[in-house]
């Protein structure tokens, strides 16, 4: 029996499920229930690739299995990286404007662990996993430049404590690598993954 293919996105970001419709999939959203925790001596692809996986399958975990229809889970995680230190979420205001300080002026590595969980009737979950990595250099701002962005409310749900999709476009001097990626999604290699794994019985 041929399967249907229904897709899963482990995120309730929008910026993800924003990302991944344009790629014009049906898609449903389910929340995962996975707590990211950097353990002691990982690495920040390590770190990535574990939070992804971990969402996925939770997601996955949620899934009513039928003969039917194979279900294709995308998990993701993203992180900034400067000088090998992770800078994740903020906080509070506070947290954010330490974080905009250290990233001011410089060139760091955006990180975003993706991870496909192929769920089958009668078969073991496969899970399929990717980094997506981009050099972003911050322009140098002064204090009073920290504090105006921090007032948008903008940064207080961002890795790294800005937003490239909105008013933090407009610290970014120059980019290397996927705009995608460090929206959330590294929409080309997402969709090379998918078309992979579909493919396969």
């Amino acid at each position: 029996m041929n399967s249907s293919i229904r897709y899963v996105l482990a995120s309730s970001s929008p910026r993800r499920q924003d990302l991944l419709a344009s790629l014009h999939l049906d898609f449903e959203v389910l929340k995962p229930d996975f707590e990211e925790k950097l353990n002691s001596g990982e690495t920040p692809g390590e770190y990535v690739l574990r939070n992804a996986r971990g969402k996925a399958a939770s997601s996955a975990s949620l899934l009513t299995k039928r003969p039917d229809i194979k279900y294709l889970v995308i998990g993701a995680d993203t992180i900034v990286v400067l000088n090998q230190e992770i800078l994740q979420k903020p906080e509070n205001e506070e947290h954010a404007y330490a974080m905009l300080r250290k990233i001011s002026g410089q060139t760091h590595l955006v990180l975003t662990g993706l991870c496909v969980a192929s769920v089958l009737y009668d078969k073991e979950t496969e899970y399929h996993t990717h980094i997506g990595s981009t050099h972003v250099t911050i322009k140098h701002m002064d204090d009073e430049e920290i504090r105006r962005y921090i007032r948008t409310g903008e940064p207080l749900d961002k890795a790294g404590s800005y937003g490239i999709q909105g008013y933090g476009a407009c610290l970014i001097r120059e980019i290397m690598g996927s705009y995608t990626n460090v929206v959330g999604l590294p929409l080309t290699e997402l969709k090379e993954m998918l078309d992979q794994i579909s493919q396969k019985p």
